[in-house]
């Protein structure tokens, strides 16, 4: 069996770590195009190395962009690889514009589909990752469901007969980090000034709707930076690049903007930490995985599994609680609750490659 797994921005990368790994040993070939979405080597290129995936057969170099023109370009650059290699099955990941570049081009070409975490919905309609996955689930010929809540979403909309449940393939990588993690220490690597044994936050800022407009990205970095406790914000490419247009400063009060982390910082940042405030989709999975309280700055989550028990809090407008709410909301404890495993058990990636098995042969 030959695989081509289409990527292009991190968390793709994390969870083709877990892909890669499944395919090791099994002697199907599976082969890499990485489009160069996220180009920042802090977001892309380190994981390759911390996960041992080899470096990708094809690196594209497509970088930003409008998405018109970034997916055109996208698009252009696919078409050939995939009419040379003619793979079994054509693996995207998640929801962004290498998602859906990937799926049309391999269509366009009678090349099935396969979608790794199909069925998440967020119904935000005015969320481009929204519009991705919905399109690329319904061009797409299997569908990788990663728990039974995306299951029914697919069911739904009429999609039951490609939905497969193969678990979460973050699990996998999250919990073979947070072994590591534990296992060397656990000591994560802090900014000067905020110590691992006292309280403190981890913050990440990126999605659109919470940078393009000066005056909410204004109010959402000012109550971070109000927030009783420190907050490590891993300040994104993209959050830089709007702060430094509309002259925000990223540290200010108890925040600390510092660089992306590699996945295990990340993830020994999050252990050590008293909780995650963030508008990232994954994030938030990794908070609830690591067992730590997240409250997710926008209106909906795909993973409404993490918001049992109270271990996730939507709160798009912090800027519109007084001051004592949004402290006891941002840096409240974590439940008591107990956690269910919505996301499986670990083996999502062998799960995957099983389940590509199965359905080339019928």
């Amino acid at each position: 069996m030959k695989v081509v797994s289409i990527v292009g921005a991190r968390p793709q990368l994390v969870k083709l770590g877990a892909v890669a790994a499944a395919f090791e040993g099994t002697g199907h070939e599976h082969r890499v195009v990485h489009t160069g979405q996220h180009y920042d080597p802090e977001l892309s290129d380190v994981f390759f190395s911390e996960f041992g995936i080899p470096d990708p057969d094809f690196h594209l170099g497509i970088g930003s962009g409008t998405h018109g023109a970034q997916t055109g370009a996208m698009l252009a650059a696919i078409d050939p690889i995939l009419d040379a290699e003619r793979p079994d099955w054509v693996l995207v990941y998640g929801d962004t514009n290498s998602t859906i570049a990937g799926a049309l081009s391999a269509v366009k070409q009678h090349l099935p589909v396969a979608h790794l975490e199909a069925g998440l919905r967020s119904f935000n309609r005015r969320m481009p990752e929204e519009h991705n996955r919905v399109l690329t689930d319904h061009c797409a010929d299997l569908l990788l469901a990663p728990t039974e809540e995306a299951v029914r979403h697919l069911a739904d909309e009429g999609l039951a007969d490609r939905a497969v449940n193969v678990g979460d393939v973050m699990v996998d990588v999250c919990f073979r980090t947070r072994d590591a993690v534990l296992a060397a220490g656990g000591r994560p690597d802090l900014p000067e000034g905020i110590d691992a044994d006292a309280p403190f936050l981890v913050s990440t800022l990126h999605r659109a709707e919470n940078t393009d407009d000066p005056e909410l990205l204004a109010a959402l970095v000012g109550s971070l930076a109000a927030l009783p406790v420190p907050v490590v914000l891993l300040a994104h490419p993209r959050l830089r690049a709007k702060a430094d247009q509309y002259g925000l400063k990223l540290t200010q009060g108890s925040l600390t903007a510092v660089a992306p982390l590699p996945y295990r910082g990340l993830v020994a940042t999050v252990l050590a930490s008293s909780g995650v405030v963030t508008d990232s989709g994954g994030l938030q999975k990794e908070a609830y995985l690591l067992g730590r309280p997240c409250t997710t700055l926008r209106t909906e989550t795909e993973w409404v599994e993490t918001l049992d028990g109270g271990w996730n809090l939507l709160v798009p407008r912090p800027d519109r609680l007084d001051a004592a709410e949004w402290r006891a909301v941002a840096a409240r404890p974590a439940p008591a609750a107990a956690q269910g495993t919505p996301y499986g058990d670990g083996a999502a990636g062998r799960a995957v490659v099983a389940t590509l098995e199965r359905h080339l042969r019928r």
